[in-house]
């Protein structure tokens, strides 16, 4: 069945924001959200009405339901006729972290086998998994920088490159579908997702996210072909704009700023041919996006033009006044079509079936939604035969992949300070590292890797990374140098430079949401070893690991150079590239990253954002 798109272009250009006042709660009428970036899809409309037409209310139901690997196994999924699954973040097969390539294949050929059958035609379950920075739930995958540090790349191309790498890694294990990108636009650094977001400018949000789906999805010929995976656009509305940063909070806006700000990224996305859209957690002005037909059906779907699937956030039904985790026709009938309910799906299932035997939820809508699932199945050519497990390659770790994030490293990481030309580091010195960051890997990976929270992994868990400290050593010893590592500000050989290596340890989801924007180091004597090397005259650098701006003025202060890595992910020399010249003394690369966040200059900048009225950072955005 032969796949045609259409796309037409949509903005690339990033152009300075209009300021926005963030007090109003007055819903404006009228707001606009009419698209013109669109793409048109080729779906056998006739063939997917006649699957529907024969399906039980039981298979319907089954298609709608998406439970968690480890709350599922293929036999349910045989019984119940299950439509969709997935594996949350830190969820592997067989409940393994250390599970092969051919582990996690083995298990998608199980589910698939499970598939229910229509009429004689096998309708495949679709696997989805949440790969936000690379593959990042396999051991030994390409670990790319969060989007905040591909934010300050500001490389569409790059972003696209990325896209069809991660693809290919994910395809790898058997899966098509990840629930990638984040496209929201944090507004407030205390939010603990801040680091999935771009940017908090909206233009660059819609260029760089519109570039990563054309990379996970492909485009015309290659649309959804056997090297791309569906991608989903994340998450529908406002989750970047909760009061006070507070994770799954109240977005108190108006319809125009919700627009303007949080849904300008999602017009760029449905012109990229996005077919999936995630429904957010938080609220818009006290009503749960979840439950929300005028934003999942009035705006998302009538006016803005979005034709592919609604996929609810985990559990995020259950947070629906008059809802439960086991009970929500109101979300589904406000436009939810696929449930994720990781864990307790089995009375969601029994529950829904009866709703729609009782007439709660309509024949009608749950038509629609089936079709909607179904279509996107279509277009991922399910119903040609394409089985997920028989992927032919393994591109998990890829020499190629490697290099696309080693580049992306580079490309990230911000210079915000250069006294007396400090960087980059010539050859033949004796290098002080300071502090437990640089031996630590999960430091410049962050959340969602590995794990959930990304705090739980050892060194050895990441076969194809260095910690900051080997890339170091390494790159000085063979520009003639040596290296010396403390934890402190204590050394055997006087050093002709330290370079200290500190910041945030991992977290994810509202674990990261923050009451205040000063850093805290855990090693309260930092800033004594940092004042220490500096009354001796010796020139330093500070390397900053973050998934945010934070106040760090004294340490910005006490260094001669200070860079700001975000979270770097695997390909770790790329900082090495930048920060070191050659043996010749040569510059191998220039700093090129730019802050696609505004720095704060005082404690009560916790949203600041460019365009704001009164607009004073340490740094500026760009």
């Amino acid at each position: 069945m032969k796949k045609n798109i259409y796309l037409l272009a949509f903005i690339l250009l990033i152009t300075s924001c209009d300021s926005y006042d963030s007090s109003s709660t007055t819903n404006i009428e009228n707001v606009d959200w009419s698209n013109d970036k669109y793409c048109s899809v080729s779906v056998d409309t006739k063939f997917i009405d006649n699957l529907i037409k024969n399906m039980t209310l039981e298979q319907k139901v089954g298609q709608i339901i998406m439970p968690d690997i480890d709350e599922v196994t293929p036999v349910d999924a045989k019984k119940y006729q299950l439509g969709t699954f997935l594996n949350g973040g830190g969820k592997f097969p067989n409940k393994n972290k250390n599970s092969s390539v051919e582990d996690w294949k083995k298990l998608s050929e199980e589910f698939y086998n499970a598939s229910p059958v229509v009429d004689g035609v096998l309708i495949p379950i679709l696997w989805g998994t949440d790969a936000v920075h690379g593959h990042n739930n396999v051991i030994g995958a390409t670990i790319f920088p969060h989007n905040i540090g591909l934010g300050s790349t500001m490389n569409p191309d790059l972003i696209k490159s990325i896209g069809e790498a991660v693809a290919k890694e994910v395809l790898s294990t058997g899966i098509p579908w990840t629930f990638a990108p984040t496209i929201a636009v944090p507004q407030n650094d205390l939010w603990g997702r801040t680091y999935e977001g771009y940017s908090e400018n909206p233009e660059l949000v819609s260029a760089l996210g519109a570039a990563m789906i054309l990379g996970l999805q492909g485009e015309g010929d290659n649309f959804l072909d056997n090297n791309h995976v569906l991608a989903t656009a994340k998450h529908f509305l406002g989750d970047g704009g909760t009061k006070d940063g507070i994770d799954q909070g109240n977005t108190i806006i108006s319809e125009q700023e919700l627009r303007d700000i949080h849904g300008e990224p999602y017009f760029a996305a449905i012109g990229a041919c996005i077919q999936t859209v995630m429904a957010s957690f938080n609220s818009w002005n006290g009503e749960k996006a979840h439950g929300s037909e005028y934003l999942l059906q009035n705006i998302l779907r009538d006016q803005m033009g979005f034709d592919g699937l609604v996929v609810g956030d985990w559990n995020g039904h259950g947070q629906v006044p008059g809802c439960s985790k086991e009970n929500c026709p109101q979300s589904f009938n406000a436009g939810v079509d696929i449930f994720m309910a990781p864990d307790e799906w089995k009375p969601l299932y029994k529950n829904t079936l009866n709703q729609a035997r009782n007439g709660e939820i309509s024949i009608e809508r749950l038509d629609e939604a089936v079709k909607n699932i179904l279509s996107v199945k279509y277009l991922l050519g399910m119903f040609d035969g394409r089985k997920p497990h028989m992927y032919p390659h393994n591109y998990i770790g890829d020499n190629k992949h490697r290099a696309i994030a080693r580049q992306s490293v580079r490309e990230s990481i911000v210079l915000l300070k250069n006294n007396n030309n400090t960087l980059p580091i010539k050859s033949g010195k004796h290098i002080l590292v300071i502090g437990d960051s640089a031996n630590k890997i999960t430091k410049h990976m962050g959340g969602w890797t590995i794990t959930w929270q990304g705090r739980e992994n050892q060194n050895s868990e990441f076969p194809n990374s260095q910690s900051i400290y080997e890339a170091i050593k390494s790159k000085v010893e063979n520009n003639g140098g040596s290296v010396e590592f403390s934890n402190t500000s204590n050394y055997k050989k006087k050093p002709d430079l330290v370079v200290f290596v500190y910041g945030e340890d991992p977290y994810a989801e509202g674990d990261g949401d923050r009451k205040h924007i000063f850093f805290e180091n855990q090693d309260s004597n930092f800033l004594k070893y940092m004042k220490d090397i500096k009354d001796q005259k010796i020139s330093s650098v500070s390397l900053f690991i973050s998934g945010r701006p934070l106040i760090v003025n004294e340490e910005i202060n006490l260094s001669d150079s200070f860079v700001q890595l975000w979270l770097p992910g695997t390909a770790i020399e790329g900082i090495t590239d930048v920060i070191f010249t050659n043996s010749d003394g040569e510059i191998n690369y220039n700093f090129s990253g730019k802050l696609s966040y505004s720095w704060p200059k005082y404690s009560y900048q916790t949203n600041l954002n460019y365009g704001d009225k009164e607009y004073d950072p340490l740094f500026p955005f760009g």
